[in-house]
């Protein structure tokens, strides 16, 4: 007996704005990760994930010609999916975890007619997984949107885009559905607020309150995501469709009362968003919240009827590492998956400041269990960080093993604890280009490409040691980690 179940999906996972590249190919409009400019290393500390944008930002961008856009030609993916995917089925992968592009299928947004290009990409995409028998898990929006919709109407801020939304999903459905049965809606929603124009379309033109713009989008992206859900379960009954959060664990700094309260208020911040899409309802917490702030949600009649109807069948979730909650706002801070906390004493950090804390893996699978009792899916997991090609081309990755072992042992012991988890799926299986700071140093992946920071390189794949050591773990399923 192995503590991992024989149907547990092993894999890996990406995001389209991160790897396709061919960013106007074939009839794609232009989205938001397309302005997403390469800063140089030395703004790694300002996220350009979190940069407001305006419009005269957004046309500056596209009229550039010398500024450097990593997300426009990705990794190539869009033209070498065969050899990436041949490279996940040689480790052994059971699903692969990828985006559709929404503006490649609605280059605009809201468009008559979806772009068949576009479609028939995806169809080969997903044909080739078939092939060897991974399974798509699908994210129908990450961290991209049509670019004219934020021009025309503020993205999420109009509820507009709510019509637009269900209707590129539902064309995904019935083109898709019999070659898709694993669907996320919205990746990370919960961080709507740092990635208001990334994620959102959201231009700063105009916006006063930008906490009340925040959550108004989330809330039109919750009654999406409701919707879509009651679609996909309408269009594909034996298919599965998750939410999807960035999932912050905190830990009260010491046993003060206040820092405990901390913990819990940050735990309510992060987890408000998966209670909505869960549970089918906001949550009492959120009303002192939203009146200590001066936040009004407009809502419509049906709203609450559609959130409760559009309960989602499982929950993803993204985790790299824990944080501290604490009433004291003094002392060092580390970043870490976009946000930044006081550093922790017991622990290690990468490259990049990211605490690195498997236990505190364990810790939030079996607290998002025992409030929601649905399955788990690890979506995202990973550890960024600056690898040496050595003479020979081999890239010894032993930090990465040791990151990913560490965390996979934490799941297993949640697994015997009684904890539903449906699979794994470390973020970038393949090295790509970063959300955040659009570089390609920060390197997450089993297969290393060939490509800087600047864009240059032979975009040539290559093994990692990782690489034989995941495909070992698979085939073992999860009980050979060493």
């Amino acid at each position: 007996m192995t503590r991992f179940p024989k149907n547990f999906l092993w894999g890996g996972a990406t995001a389209a704005n991160q790897i396709e590249g061919a960013y106007l190919e074939d009839g794609k409009g232009w989205s938001t990760a397309d302005t997403a400019k390469y800063l140089g290393k030395e703004a790694r500390s300002h996220l350009s994930l979190l940069k407001p944008m305006t419009k005269e930002d957004v046309e500056a961008a596209m009229a550039d010609q010398e500024g450097i856009y990593p997300k426009r030609h990705g990794i190539d993916f869009y033209h070498r999916y065969k050899e990436d995917i041949a490279l996940f089925a040689e480790m052994g992968f059971k699903t692969f975890r990828l985006s559709i592009s929404w503006p490649r299928i609605f280059p605009n947004g809201d468009d008559k007619e979806p772009n068949e290009a576009g479609l028939a990409f995806y169809d080969k995409v997903f044909d080739e997984c078939l092939k060897y028998g991974i399974e798509p898990l699908v994210t129908i929006s990450h961290y991209e949107f049509p670019l004219a919709l934020a021009l025309k109407q503020n993205g999420w801020l109009s509820r507009d885009t709510i019509a637009a939304f269900v209707r590129y999903a539902e064309v995904l459905f019935k083109r898709y559905g019999e070659k898709v049965k694993y669907w996320l809606t919205f990746n990370e929603i919960n961080i709507i607020g740092m990635t208001g124009y990334l994620s959102g379309g959201i231009l700063a033109d105009g916006i006063d309150n930008l906490l009340q713009a925040q959550y108004q989008a989330a809330h039109h992206q919750f009654i999406a995501s409701a919707l879509v859900v009651q679609k996909c379960h309408e269009l594909i009954p034996d298919a599965k469709i998750g939410c999807m959060l960035a999932r912050m664990e905190a830990y009260p700094e010491t046993c003060n009362p206040a820092d405990v309260l901390a913990a819990v208020e940050a735990d309510e911040s992060n987890l408000f968003y998966t209670d909505v899409q869960i549970r089918g309802a906001y949550p009492s917490y959120m009303t002192k919240f939203f009146k200590d702030r001066d936040i009004t949600i407009d809502m419509v009649e049906g709203d609450e009827e559609i959130l409760k109807q559009g309960t989602v069948d499982f929950l993803s979730f993204s985790y790299y590492m824990s944080s501290i909650a604490t009433a004291d706002k003094t002392g060092e801070s580390t970043g870490g998956n976009l946000l930044g906390s006081k550093k922790n004493p017991y622990l290690k950090a990468s490259d990049w400041g990211w605490q690195i804390d498997p236990v505190g893996l364990r810790i939030t699978m079996k607290k998002m269990y025992e409030r929601y009792q649905v399955p788990l899916f690890i979506v995202e997991n990973g550890l960024g960080a600056e690898d040496t090609v050595e003479a020979d081309g081999s890239i010894h990755d032993s930090y990465r093993i040791d990151y990913l072992r560490d965390h996979i042992e934490q799941i297993g012991l949640a697994l015997e604890e009684g904890v539903e988890i449906m699979g794994y799926t470390p973020w970038g299986c393949i090295d790509l280009v970063s959300a955040s700071t659009s570089e390609m140093s920060k390197r997450y992946g089993f297969i290393y490409v060939d490509q800087d920071d600047l864009g240059q390189g032979t975009l040539a794949r290559s093994k990692k040691d990782s690489f034989d050591w995941y495909k070992q773990v698979i085939a073992t399923n999860g009980e050979d980690l060493a």
